[in-house]
């Protein structure tokens, strides 16, 4: 057994314990617990303390965790929502949100604060989906055509954020049409597989030895998901694309294959959830507090100044849009649509990490983006729940009762 360490393991899985006993213990704090997780690696980590760092076996776990946490968001993607009027606002709003992007990155550019304005543009494009449907379950939104438009505007962001990412900053050197080429053919991978897994689930013998074997300790459904997530994320690592991409897509395709989990498996769903957020995820929120360059953020009033700049841009490319639903919604449900989109962590920790890996970002940059998201998933959350508890009269409906989901899953 080769001599490793578990000393900064134990010490960030003593973090991910006590973060949220702690919201529990102060049930008015409403924070989302990656927060505390992000600040509390911060503190403990060579920015501030000094106590932990990352070493070979939480560089493993975090990134592993980073791909569980994209595999459950594409598991959030519900394509029946996706349609009609809510799908079409969403991408008239994405392709916005790319055009404003695509200006601000320009912007901060010409001002000297950024190296690659297209790699800043692509990462204020993405919405925490993960982030965003708790808040929109809190509100009870989640089910009406107001939430159904939001989780749609998220999805759509999430989704074109990874592709563009996928294809502009991959750590593979390829041409952007060469990269486009390998992706086409990995969806075409993807449909196959979706395609012949679920045509293999009507079979009658198997169908009822997946169901034999599902809450055995063979938890066969729960490897088979594994056994994907893998598959694809090697898939994409051979042809050159970006591992990030395949984790999501796999999510995405293993609601596509597991349509009826509700009713023959319901706690399927769950275990999945146990293994990220129980036990990988942590680690990789906590480890990206301990890499979090805080000395490069405060050095100077320039270096500090980025945060609040990056914020506001945040806001406005992922906010702003949301004056697109002003034939849907209204008065606080808009000002609660544009906040909501404005969340975003996760791809910004995971797309500045590439950046600065492929040197096209500084610290101080990355340090600003992250600490903008931070921000953005203590405030926007917070202030968007609060405009949706007060009374407000009821959206208008997106579309015709035939064409609109009932009820159902939350996304």
């Amino acid at each position: 057994m080769p001599a490793v360490s578990f000393v900064n393991l134990l010490a960030v899985a003593a973090i991910a314990f006590v973060a949220p006993l702690l919201l529990g213990l102060f049930p008015r704090l409403r924070l989302p617990g990656v927060v505390v997780e992000i600040v509390a690696g911060i503190l403990v980590g060579p920015a501030v303390l000094g106590w932990v760092r990352v070493d070979l076996p939480v560089q493993i776990l975090a990134i592993l965790g980073l791909a569980f946490l994209l595999f459950l968001a594409g598991m959030e993607i519900d394509l029946e929502r996706l349609r009609g009027r809510a799908l079409r606002l969403a991408g008239l709003g994405f392709a916005v949100s790319a055009l404003l992007a695509l200006l601000i990155g320009y912007a901060t550019f010409a001002l000297g604060l950024v190296r690659s304005p297209l790699l800043i543009g692509i990462i204020l494009l993405a919405t925490s989906l993960g982030l965003v449907v708790p808040v929109l379950k809190d509100a009870g939104e989640a089910a009406t055509p107001f939430g159904q438009l939001v989780i749609a505007a998220a999805s759509v962001a999430d989704f074109g954020a990874v592709i563009l990412l996928s294809l502009f900053f991959s750590r593979e050197a390829s041409s952007p049409i060469a990269k486009l080429i390998l992706l086409a053919g990995f969806v075409l991978v993807i449909a196959l597989v979706v395609l012949g897994v679920r045509r293999l689930e009507r079979l009658t013998r198997l169908s009822t030895l997946l169901v034999r074997l599902q809450d055995t300790t063979a938890e066969i459904r729960v490897r088979a998901s594994i056994l994907l997530l893998i598959a694809f994320t090697a898939l994409a690592q051979q042809l050159g694309l970006e591992t990030i991409l395949a984790a999501f897509l796999a999510g995405a395709a293993l609601r596509l294959i597991d349509q009826d989990q509700l009713r023959t498996h319901p706690n399927f769903s769950v275990k999945l959830e146990a293994i990220g957020f129980g036990f990988l995820i942590p680690v990789f929120f906590v480890s990206s507090g301990l890499q979090f360059d805080l000395r490069a953020l405060v050095n100077n009033s320039s270096s500090l100044l980025r945060l609040p700049l990056f914020l506001i841009a945040l806001l406005a490319v992922r906010g702003l849009p949301a004056l697109l639903y002003r034939g849907v919604v209204g008065g606080r449900h808009l000002l609660a649509a544009g906040l909501l989109q404005a969340t975003s962590l996760p791809f910004i920790v995971a797309a500045t990490a590439i950046g600065l890996e492929l040197r096209l970002i500084s610290p101080a940059t990355g340090a600003a983006l992250v600490g903008a998201g931070l921000v953005s998933v203590v405030a926007f959350p917070t202030l968007a729940l609060t405009l949706l508890r007060r009374p407000q009269a009821t959206p208008r409906p997106l579309q015709s009762a035939q064409s609109l989901p009932r009820g159902g899953s939350d996304g």
